[in-house]
């Protein structure tokens, strides 16, 4: 056997099986010390090696749960619910729990991408242009299917040709000020996900 090779790790003796150091240990139920493996001591929480926390909000229902986010050199290394949120008091939902994954994930897009009709690529767009082509594609179509009156000459002052959709990752606020935009343009098909 060569210098090189690594010399292997001795064998566990009986005094070192998880029960026997329960025993020893005064750790009777094995919540303690007793049962975690030397690997499991020798790791440091990302919470701890943090450099600072920041309060901020779960970004994926209306709900508000509260949440710490935990950021070492300026990137997210954690993200755990706020115990001091009068909403969730430290709890999160499995999605809530898996936010940090939001902004870390590799494949998290980041631009906004475009599809033309009858393309077969996406193209990116610059987030000016793309707000351009929403907002001229929303007008033109309120001007095209605008109604002012029924066949009866009753007032209608509406359009058929848009409908809103809403989403329960905005919260009321966001919601009452879409409410209020799409009943002035003369949307009356408005809804949201939470009601479906």
């Amino acid at each position: 056997m060569d210098g090189s090779h690594k010399a292997r790790r001795a064998l566990p003796t009986l005094l070192d099986w998880p029960v026997v150091r329960q025993v020893r240990d005064g750790d009777f139920l094995g919540r303690g010390r007793a049962v975690t493996s030397p690997t499991t001591r020798s790791q440091t929480a990302r919470t701890k090696t943090a450099d600072r926390v920041v309060q901020s909000i779960c970004p994926y229902c209306a709900v508000g749960c509260g949440q710490k986010i935990f950021v070492k050199d300026e990137k997210i290394v954690q993200i755990e619910g706020d115990p001091d949120s009068p909403i969730s008091r430290g709890r999160l939902c499995p999605k809530g729990s898996a936010s940090e994954q939001l902004v870390n994930s590799p494949v998290r897009q980041t631009q906004v991408l475009y599809r033309a009709p009858h393309a077969t690529e996406w193209t990116t767009l610059d987030l000016d242009q793309a707000t351009d082509m929403i907002a001229d594609r929303f007008l033109e179509t309120r001007r095209r299917t605008w109604q002012d009156t029924d066949e009866d000459g009753r007032l209608l002052a509406r359009t058929m040709g848009i409908a809103s959709l809403g989403g329960a990752t905005l919260d009321n606020e966001e919601n009452y000020l879409i409410k209020k935009l799409f009943t002035a343009a003369g949307a009356i098909q408005i809804e949201n996900q939470a009601r479906i």
